[in-house]
């Protein structure tokens, strides 16, 4: 397993220091993303739209070049911080926690925020591939969430914790592109998840969390 033992917590490591004990990656995430969602609604709803429009990730944007440069290049990062509403907020928000938390302690801050990141960018070009010629924004955490469960479950099967991936992986799998294809998952509003950037995160997640593990020595 690529990863120092000594970087995990101790028994008790992190206990009654404060009320809400998460990591501080985990936690200035949450925080950036509910201070964004908490200004957005100062704005006007036509200046929200173009927020939307301008700092969503828009895939025909890529390949019909619709927006600026700046937008192109910041997006990838900016969508994973817009949210559709206080419930998709939230339910993102209390999964990067559950999720978040022992990864960020095994990964380090700088590590995690590098992952976290990532898995939101690889997520969001997985969606342009397959959906090149959409003009509807995708907003929200959930594609770098996805990558943070799929490094929770290759950690999981490391330590032995996970006798086999497949189950697991295959049900969500499925869920997402069930609810991708029909709607209603909680938080959704009724509308269509991005499906795609879900499992493209996910994926990326599996794979990749072994190059972000501290090595052993």
């Amino acid at each position: 397993m690529p990863f120092d033992n000594a970087d995990r917590p101790g028994p008790g490591r992190g206990t009654g220091e404060r009320a809400i004990n998460l990591p501080p990656a985990v936690l200035w995430l949450i925080g950036i993303n509910v201070a964004v969602h908490l200004l957005r609604m100062l704005l006007t709803e036509e200046a929200d739209t173009n927020l939307i429009l301008s700092f969503g990730l828009v895939p025909a944007a890529y390949t019909g070049g619709s927006q600026d440069l700046l937008s192109q290049v910041a997006a990838p990062i900016t969508y994973q911080f817009l949210h559709g509403g206080w419930m998709h907020l939230v339910i993102n928000m209390v999964t990067l926690a559950a999720f978040g938390a022992p990864v960020e302690r095994l990964l380090g801050v700088r590590r995690f925020i590098l992952f976290y990141l990532s898995s939101g960018v690889v997520a969001a070009f997985v969606q342009v591939l397959l959906f090149p010629d959409s003009t509807d924004p995708v907003i929200g955490a959930s594609g770098a969430i996805s990558g943070v469960f799929g490094g929770v479950l290759m950690l999981m099967r490391y330590v032995g914790s996970l006798p086999s991936l497949l189950p697991v992986a295959g049900i969500w799998i499925a869920l997402n592109v069930f609810f991708g294809i029909f709607g209603g998952a909680p938080g959704s509003g009724g509308e269509q998840i991005a499906w795609a950037a879900h499992i493209g995160g996910f994926v990326y997640g599996l794979l990749a969390i072994r190059f972000f593990a501290p090595r052993q020595e």
